[in-house]
């Protein structure tokens, strides 16, 4: 008898422990297995959060500025060439679109070059900008065009994507948006604002605040000239004016 309870024993504790291992089986995987842990596609920050999927798809569609760009993120646009790169770095800093257009038509046709600008753009003024330097932003056709102008002078890129707004959704305004600015009044822009001037950062930043309030464009320059090159000063001076001398 008290080997058969044993055998009884023994036979019981096997069943229990294989059905126990089969539920656990049916719950989940291991991390390597692709069902489950980190290999899962849905889990956070694994490859199928929508986080993670909505940061790449961003990254994916920015514009790079060529004023400010390397070899490196030069390379890796659609269509560029390795002489046309090179031919980029060496003619930058470009004033505007136009004058990076002329150079770009000399080496791709034009199907190519309207490729390329949806990776690459020199941002333009939206309040100076010519016809033809707007048609160049992808996307925008003698439509668009004519809302663009239609809402001029722009005091600040809120404005225009309010505008913008009335005749595209969010997502397209937002995409049109890393084609183009707004100038900031150098006496009354907030860090936030001159923070989004195109390679500007903290120690730029205080060197703009530190000449308030300005008179004049020249008074910029020759401030800012302290510490950058004849180049680098009328690049920035795209982006700023001045509107009032208050502080």
């Amino acid at each position: 008898m008290t080997n058969l309870k044993k055998s009884r024993s023994v036979l019981l504790h096997a069943l229990i422990t294989g059905l126990f291992t089969v539920v656990l089986g049916g719950c989940g995987g291991s991390e390597t297995d692709g069902t489950g842990g980190s290999g899962d596609t849905g889990s956070p920050g694994g490859p199928g959060d929508p986080a993670q999927t909505e940061s790449a798809v961003e990254s994916a569609s920015a514009v790079i500025n060529p004023n400010l760009a390397g070899n490196d993120d030069l390379g890796m646009l659609p269509g560029m060439t390795s002489e046309l790169a090179d031919a980029v770095l060496d003619a930058r800093p470009f004033m505007d679109m136009i004058e990076l257009d002329g150079l770009v038509t000399g080496h791709l046709g034009g199907d190519e070059a309207a490729a390329l600008y949806a990776g690459m753009f020199i941002p333009l003024n939206l309040n100076t900008a010519s016809d033809a330097e707007i048609l160049l932003v992808p996307g925008v056709g003698d439509r668009m065009l004519h809302e663009f102008k239609e809402y001029r002078p722009y005091l600040s890129i809120a404005q225009w994507r309010r505008e913008m707004g009335k005749y595209v959704d969010d997502a397209e305004v937002a995409r049109m948006e890393q084609y183009v600015f707004v100038p900031i009044d150098l006496n009354t822009a907030t860090d936030e604002e001159i923070l989004a001037v195109p390679g500007v950062g903290e120690r730029m930043a205080h060197e703009f605040k530190e000449y308030r309030p300005y008179t004049s464009m020249e008074q910029f320059r020759r401030e800012i000239g302290k510490y950058v090159d004849d180049g680098e000063v009328e690049r920035l001076a795209r982006y700023v004016e001045i509107r009032s001398q208050d502080p």
